[in-house]
């Protein structure tokens, strides 16, 4: 019997032909630019996708690590909201569709889903995109204005990933504000700088100021426990290379690590992790070493041995992000 195909290969064959025909320089520029953009610290009121060009090189350079980090956000989310499943989705600044891929990929089954975005090239390369996903071909694509303006109708679920660090302050609050009012459930995903979690921090201390309780990445729905500007929470997922990767950023891995900062949040009770491994565990002799995020919030250090049995067992399996202690 053949294996049913997953959501991210079903992606990444809508991907394979993205780029026929178009010259190899320009869509390596065209990344260089969208690179330069995304690292950058100057918000812009301008969509950041321009032509067709743009939207090629983005979807196959960026749509897989975007689909990858949300996809491991909604998996924490999902963790701490076992029985709850969205019934429909809203995705804001959504360009060519990542995470609707993402939220069909942790709960598949088909639901209204509105992508919202002001890059009319990136809505139409979504939707040809979407075409290719049996769960998908009823989403609605349509162009607004992410910022001051955004109406949001009412909904289960919206997602903003890789969106606020784009946007002026104002702007920010803004689309945070329209998404708390829109539905239950948030869920916010930014590129896993200093920059990028301290702007999930301003979007978590607005939801919790809304009223939402937290369901992940944090045990708590307290102040977060790390000092700005002397480190910051983040999170990694691994992404398969596509082609482009390897003649834009060259190297010989087959895979590359996408670190991301997130926030979940909910108006209905969820049970978040009793605690977060929030670095790399340090595997040693005999040992594991887990960096964690606690209640009450603070970071500690958890030493399991192989005196601990089966958690010792547990620990050397637990991954950065993974909940602590296995259920």
């Amino acid at each position: 019997m053949t294996a049913p195909v997953s959501p991210a290969e079903t992606l990444r064959a809508a991907l394979a032909g993205l780029l026929d025909g178009l010259p190899p320089k320009v869509a390596a520029q065209a990344v260089d630019r969208l690179i330069a953009n995304y690292r950058g610290t100057t918000p812009t009121d301008a969509p950041i996708l321009r032509d067709r060009a743009d939207v090629a090189a983005y979807a196959a350079y960026r749509m897989p690590a975007t689909f990858e980090a949300v996809r491991a956000a909604l998996d924490a989310f999902a963790d701490a909201a076992p029985e709850w499943v969205p019934g429909s989705h809203v995705d804001v600044g959504g360009g060519t569709g990542a995470a609707t891929w993402a939220v069909n990929a942790t709960w598949p089954e088909e639901r209204p889903v509105t992508v919202l975005d002001w890059a009319d090239p990136a809505l139409a390369l979504g939707r040809e995109l979407a075409s290719h996903n049996p769960l998908l071909k009823s989403a609605e694509w349509h162009r607004a204005r992410i910022g001051a303006a955004l109406a949001i109708g009412s909904t289960d679920l919206v997602t903003v990933s890789y969106v606020l660090g784009e946007l002026t302050e104002a702007a920010r609050i803004a689309v945070v504000d329209a998404a708390a009012a829109a539905a239950p459930a948030v869920v916010i995903i930014e590129p896993g700088t200093p920059d990028g979690y301290l702007r999930i921090i301003e979007a978590r201390d607005r939801l919790i100021g809304a009223g939402f309780h937290i369901a992940a990445p944090c045990p708590h729905s307290s102040a977060c426990p790390i000092v700005a500007g002397e480190d910051w929470c983040h999170f990694s997922a691994r992404v398969s290379r596509s082609s482009l990767h390897r003649q834009v950023k060259g190297g010989s891995l087959a895979y590359e690590d996408e670190k991301f900062s997130y926030v979940a949040a909910t108006r209905f009770p969820v049970a978040p992790a009793p605690s977060r491994v929030v670095r790399r565990p340090q595997i040693r002799k005999g040992q594991v070493l887990l960096d964690l995020c606690e209640t009450p919030e603070r970071l500690g250090r958890s030493t399991v041995t192989k005196r601990h049995g089966l958690l010792y067992k547990a620990a050397r399996d637990a991954d950065w992000g993974d909940s602590w202690p296995p259920a």
